[in-house]
């Protein structure tokens, strides 16, 4: 870990009071030493990251981290901050904040380095003798392992912050700072290695209760008059797999060692993964899942006591999740098979905790996004088919029956036809794919079957929506009934399949179909109704919700509201003039930054007038999340300016009268819209009006900081926020 940290990535006087400020000042001496090629495109990774899920621990510890194309080499830099900060932990701030920084592409020997850092983290002393260091050196050389200048006074000062004295016995001394990846961390890349007493235990004895046992080995038979200590297996995966895997790891080893339980845990982290052998998986009296990305393989644990929870579980209350198993085990309740797993993908996606009202958000955004794609294709090519073979091409005959090559009206006529057949999978698709987001494969089958018969019935997006949600509600409540294990083989190709089938289609045919077919009409007759004032609103509304988020969940429910009405193979004007409002109001906060960068690029970071010239070609092409690395560093400044000018287009294009069929594109597909010339004009509005107001305001504030302040106006002028974007980490 030598080249990772040195005494200049650490700041034992961290004055930040946000933790966005303390992921400034630390990324500042990463660019310093040259491990960060843009400081405000890393801190953009580092807050999406921190979207996801806080990094706070128990303890006093923030471990703010992410992969990032802007990361030379993975590097660590550490602060200490006499008052803690706040970084979503139970117990409070921190006062010890670990910036972990990745490449996209790390290998898998660094990436081991840095899991061994976080199982560090859950030892007290450890961050004891961290809290008591008195330099940047004597720190740097606690977290590489090496043997500080002053270790006698690290242990002592460690000791008196646990409790105990520098002469405290065998059990209880603070472990050498110098233990290495192999020994202190107990780890190597996915698996768990025993600790360093194992391995100097004479031949023919086995390790005693709550020693973990090497993953691809089975575990030991215990003496014949000793009885057999329980045994369970874990997996811990997280969705970056660089600290909170090893840190869950790490924690659920050291409970079980002190419940007296044989506890093996395979990490499914970022350096790969080494499975569990099959014999200790059999072995096993009991199964403990701490993830927030799906576990690989899950199947292998089915048929045994299991507990299933989120990663920060796994770290904060592990003694809870042994209990919890043992007491499963001793009622004899088992995992669901296979084929009825307890959580699903999506599920998974997010903290432990969330609300039902944020998962109907999830399983939504799960049929939508399967369902965009075949709106895209099947809408350009049905644009193509109008521009190439004229507007009576909805007219022309099956190109199975009547096909000239060399008449440019059959290929408008193909291109149309094949579009059509495309728009047919939509409904399907989106009902498919919701009851997939709650129930996992076992939902698709009565999810693809409610949304065909939505379509047939005339009830459109809205059936898809309904036959979505009870199909998988209808997969959960059959998987919640006790099944004989004799008829569980049959239980995913037979049963769920017939039973949900049957039960979603008399709902749809017999019960909800015709009414929410009523509903829909109710809903496409207004929106062709919409005309002057209130046409303009809706666009100005449209506009707003494009820019709020830039490609989050309300910018994906206006999305979702204009793809909806041009998903059918001929489209009301009105449904036509909502979906150019939309793409039209979502070109310009990327275009607008673009173009602020270029006219006074002094308000601007060196990296944001970089990130400017590709905001050029993304809002050109209608990919609104362009403008997100300028919104993460100044949200209160770039986001009302976006949303002004996105409300202002929004108003204009729907105002002209512009119609787009083509659900993407940008500006490629201006030649398939109506009033193009018009169209243009409303977005060079809204891009105008957002330009100024930024300008306007960061020039309030003064001339943007460079990539290395780390002062207070830095500090207040480009800390990224929390924007909840869905960007990569």
């Amino acid at each position: 870990m030598s080249e990772m940290i040195g005494a200049d990535l650490v700041d034992l006087d961290l004055s930040a009071d946000t933790k966005e400020a303390a992921a400034r000042a630390l990324a500042a001496r990463m660019v310093a030493r040259g491990r960060v090629t843009d400081l405000e495109g890393f801190l953009a990774d580092v807050a999406a990251r921190e979207a996801q899920m806080p990094t706070g621990l128990d303890g006093g510890i923030g471990i703010p981290h992410c992969r990032s194309a802007h990361v030379t080499e993975p590097t660590l830099a550490f602060g200490r901050s006499a008052a803690g900060i706040d970084f979503g932990a139970p117990d409070g701030p921190a006062d010890l904040v670990f910036l972990i920084a990745a490449p996209a592409g790390a290998d898998d020997a660094h990436l081991t380095i840095l899991s061994s850092l976080a199982r560090k983290l859950m030892d007290a002393e450890f961050t004891a003798a961290l809290r008591a260091a008195d330099t940047a050196e004597t720190a740097a050389a606690l977290i590489r392992g090496d043997e500080p200048p002053t270790a006698q006074g690290a242990r002592t000062a460690a000791a008196s912050a646990t409790g105990e004295t520098a002469g405290a016995s065998e059990d209880t001394a603070v472990v050498p700072a110098a233990a290495s990846a192999g020994t202190t961390a107990g780890s190597t890349a996915g698996s768990t290695a025993p600790p360093a007493a194992t391995g100097a235990a004479g031949p023919g004895t086995s390790p005693g209760p709550g020693t973990p046992a090497e993953p691809g080995t089975p575990a030991p038979a215990p003496a014949p008059d000793e009885p057999r200590p329980f045994r369970i297996v874990a997996v811990t995966s997280c969705p970056t797999g660089i600290a909170h895997t090893y840190m869950a790891a790490e924690s659920l080893e050291n409970a079980g060692r002190e419940a007296g339980v044989e506890l093996v845990v395979e990490t499914q982290g970022s350096a790969g993964f080494a499975r569990l052998d099959p014999a200790v998986i059999a072995a096993a009296d009991g199964v403990i899942l701490a993830h927030d990305v799906p576990v690989r393989d899950k199947d292998r644990f089915t048929g045994k006591p299991t507990v299933d929870v989120g990663v920060k579980a796994g770290i904060n209350r592990p003694a809870e999740l042994i209990a919890e198993v043992r007491e499963k085990a001793a009622r004899g309740e088992v995992s669901a098979p296979a084929h009825a797993p307890a959580g699903t993908p999506v599920e998974r996606a997010g903290d432990a905790t969330e609300g039902y009202g944020t998962k109907l958000r999830t399983w939504l955004m799960s049929g939508v996004s399967y369902m965009v794609p075949f709106v895209a294709a099947g809408g350009l090519l049905i644009a193509l088919g109008f521009a190439i073979g004229g507007w009576q091409v909805n007219k022309a005959p099956s190109v199975m029956d009547h096909f000239v090559w060399t008449q440019t009206d059959s290929w408008g006529a193909l291109l149309f036809q094949i579009g059509g057949v495309a728009f047919k999978f939509l409904v399907p698709v989106l009902a498919g794919y919701i009851a997939y987001g709650m129930a996992d494969r076992p939902g698709l089958v009565p999810g693809f079957v409610g949304g065909a018969i939505a379509l047939d019935a005339g009830a459109g997006f809205l059936g898809g929506l309904a036959a979505g949600l009870i199909a998988g509600g209808v997969v959960l409540a059959i998987q919640r009934v006790p099944i004989p294990a004799v008829l569980r083989g049959i239980m995913p190709v037979v049963v769920i399949p017939l039973v949900s089938s049957a039960v979603i289609g008399f709902l749809m045919l017999v019960v909800i179909g015709k009414p929410i077919a009523s509903a829909q009409k109710g809903l496409t007759d207004w929106l062709s109704g919409l005309t002057g004032t209130n046409a303009v609103l809706l666009g100005a509304l449209l506009g707003l919700m494009m820019c709020f988020d830039l490609g989050g969940p309300v910018n994906k429910v206006a999305y979702a509201f204009a793809t909806a009405g041009i998903a059918v193979t001929d489209p009301s004007d009105s449904a036509m003039q909502i979906m150019a409002a939309v793409m039209a109001a979502g070109m310009v906060p990327p275009l607008a930054m673009a173009l602020a960068t270029t006219v006074r690029g002094r308000l601007f970071t060196p990296a944001e007038r970089e990130n400017g010239k590709a905001a050029w070609v993304l809002g050109a092409s209608f990919i609104s999340e362009g403008a997100i690395p300028f919104a993460a560093a100044d949200p209160l400044r770039v986001i009302p300016s976006a949303m002004a000018g996105g409300a202002l287009t929004g108003a204009l294009s729907m105002a002209f009268g512009a119609t787009l069929r083509a659900p993407h594109g940008g500006v490629f597909v201006v030649p398939l819209i109506g009033s193009p010339l018009l169209y243009l004009v409303a977005i060079a509005a809204g891009v105008c009006v957002t330009t100024a107001l930024v300008v306007l305001l960061k020039g309030m504030r003064g001339q943007a900081p460079e990539s290395g302040t780390t002062g207070p106006a830095a500090q207040e002028a480009g800390a990224p926020k929390d924007t909840g974007q869905p960007v990569a980490a």
